[in-house]
């Protein structure tokens, strides 16, 4: 639930502070005092592009301020926003609210911070989605758009759709790649032959060499230490004649070990007892030396005999180059090359088995994507006679007593040009992301009248009603918990204008229902009554927002009945305005109670 917000510099508004609470709250004032910049404020904190010429003159930038609460809203749109404030590191306020910033310069740059932080102007899109629904003029002309009407059919419908719609999506990418592969290895049969037989030549050239991994660097040591094998076998031969004695030479005291051992009896036999404590580390000497002979002889003889074996290793070598000079820079990666290659040369298969099987697979795909539409198209036609009834219903208690909206879902045929079209009981049909149906709000305004799409057919103030009579059913399947109007009752006045105070006041008994309105049949619904003030001191037009009291409100409503707040006249016809809404509205509690003590 939105409960302040503070504007600077933003259009009229030099400053300006809002406090907003549950229920029904209408925005009043006269024309060009301010309004629309509210709105404008809201649609900035659900992130929408700024726009540098919404800043006020003379000032460097506009700052708009929102604090939202979470505790009312449904358990879903928490989790969402509990996600979108752990992903972006924002924090709570101390209350547990949440603040929300967006900055406008007169440059036309914008910045955004939530919860403290600086994010993207998106991650506040995120955040406000299922806290705030704005509604203005432009949302009018959205709802005739056949996607719009699809979608808003959709969201009526509820799980019951929505599951059909993720499985059919999910059928629908599926059967799209499965044929994709299959078009592309068909119509690019002779290249992706050659290819293959590229990629068989290079595999036979690289299994023919049976390379090892890392095998090209133990060649190069092994290159290395050959190219020194008889300096390498003087070294070790002398090491180790040192140590056992020269094997031409044999004979006591010629290596360390007859020294070593020789010593270690003369300790042994004496009977000095600190000399004989010496004799075990000689013990441990001897142990010693002997490993390290034992290590050099192993040495010794792994050192190659072949006066071949560095030809060997240099052919090797060479043969190994041939790879890395085609494949990859090391050996290491030429294995890794042929493993990606294996995997292409898999997906390259032409053959006719191949295509066969694929196009098994992309008719079974098909079939899933079939079946699913289906299904979308029945639920879809359930859902529309549904919705068509409860929006007729709304739209009787809104002076549209004989009107009647109809909701057609009808699949989308084919295009010419269509990619990829589908074939469903024998007729090609556009496979959408949104399935093959289309639908199309319908309005006959009267009894006997023909029922027309709503571009052809409503007025200003019929489609505004529509609207309405729309969000009212929808108000159950809409989880954000603020809804703003903007100008929802453009076009229309007397027992019309009533009703949608009514509508709206019915609304806000389980969302939070913001309305920016020039009716006074409206604004004597509302809980809380705003109104922006114009002030022109000669320098310039500064306007500002603050709450009525009940005498104030009684001033302002008959002020918007034609200007008549200093009469005694428009102060009583705003007086008897104020009463008829709340016997309205206590009327309509009454009645949503006993429905409630009924059903318990």
């Amino acid at each position: 639930m939105l409960t302040e917000i503070r504007i600077d510099s933003l259009g009229v508004i030099s400053a300006a502070t809002a406090q907003f609470h549950a229920g029904l709250t209408c925005l009043t004032g006269e024309t060009g005092a301010g309004k629309t910049m509210v709105v404008t404020s809201l649609h900035l904190l659900g992130g929408a592009r700024s726009d540098a010429g919404r800043v006020r003159r003379g000032a460097q930038r506009a700052v708009v301020e929102g604090r939202f609460t979470v505790e009312e809203v449904h358990e879903s749109a928490r989790d969402e926003v509990a996600k979108v404030l752990e992903s972006s590191g924002a924090q709570r306020d101390d209350d547990g609210s949440i603040i929300a910033v967006r900055t406008v310069g007169g440059d036309g740059r914008s910045r955004a911070h939530l919860g403290g932080r600086s994010v993207p102007a998106a991650v506040l899109s995120d955040f406000t989605a299922p806290l705030l629904t704005v509604h203005g003029q432009n949302d009018q002309l959205r709802l005739q758009r056949p996607d719009q009407q699809l979608a808003a059919l959709d969201q009526f419908a509820g799980e019951s759709v929505a599951n059909l719609l993720r499985r059919y999506r999910l059928a629908r990418r599926t059967w799209l790649d499965a044929r994709t592969e299959l078009l592309e290895r068909t119509a690019r049969s002779r290249e992706l032959a050659l290819e293959a037989d590229r990629l068989k030549h290079s595999l036979d050239e690289i299994d023919s060499l049976a390379p090892q991994a890392g095998e090209d660097e133990r060649i190069v040591e092994e290159v290395r230490r050959l190219s020194d094998l008889d300096s390498l076998r003087e070294s070790a031969t002398a090491a180790h004649d040192a140590l056992a004695g020269p094997a031409d030479a044999p004979g006591e005291g010629s290596g360390a070990l007859d020294l070593l051992g020789a010593a270690r009896s003369r300790l042994d036999s004496s009977d000095d007892r600190a000399l004989s404590e010496l004799s075990p580390r000689l013990g441990e000497a001897i142990a010693v030396v002997v490993d390290l002979t034992t290590e050099l002889s192993s040495y010794l003889s792994d050192l190659p005999s072949d006066p071949g074996a560095l030809d060997s290793l240099l052919n090797r070598q060479a043969e190994l180059k041939t790879l890395t000079r085609k494949y990859a820079p090391d050996i290491d990666g030429v294995l890794a090359w042929a493993q990606d290659a294996r995997s292409r040369l898999d997906s390259l298969d032409v053959s006719d088995e191949a295509l066969a099987k694929l196009a098994a697979e992309v008719e079974s795909a098909a079939e899933q994507v079939r079946e699913t539409a289906r299904k979308l198209t029945v639920a879809r036609t359930k859902a529309a006679r549904k919705l068509s009834a409860a929006v007729s219903s709304e739209l009787g208690g809104l002076a549209m007593g004989r009107a009647k909206l109809e909701v057609q879902v009808r699949t989308m045929l084919a295009a010419a040009q269509d990619s990829a079209p589908i074939a469903v009981d024998g007729t090609e049909l556009h496979a959408g992301s949104s399935g093959v149906d289309e639908a199309e709000f319908r309005l006959s305004a009267h009894s006997g009248a023909q029922s027309l799409p709503l571009s052809k057919s409503a007025s200003g103030g019929e489609l505004s009603r529509v609207m309405l009579a729309l969000e009212v059913v929808l108000a159950g399947s809409d989880h954000g918990s603020t809804m703003v109007f903007d100008e929802v009752d453009a076009g229309v006045g007397g027992r019309a204008a009533v009703e949608i105070g009514r509508r709206l006041a019915r609304l806000a008994r389980t969302h939070q229902v913001i309305v920016v309105t020039h009716l006074p049949q409206v604004a004597a619904f509302a809980d809380t009554h705003l109104v922006v003030d114009k002030v022109d001191d000669g320098k310039g037009v500064n306007s500002g927002v603050r709450t009525l009291t009940s005498e104030e409100r009684v001033v302002e409503l008959a002020r918007m009945l034609a200007g008549l707040d200093d009469t005694e006249t428009g102060r009583a016809h705003a007086e008897e305005l104020l009463a008829t809404a709340n016997a309205e509205k206590d009327s309509d509690s009454a009645g949503v109670a006993g429905a409630s003590a009924a059903a318990g």
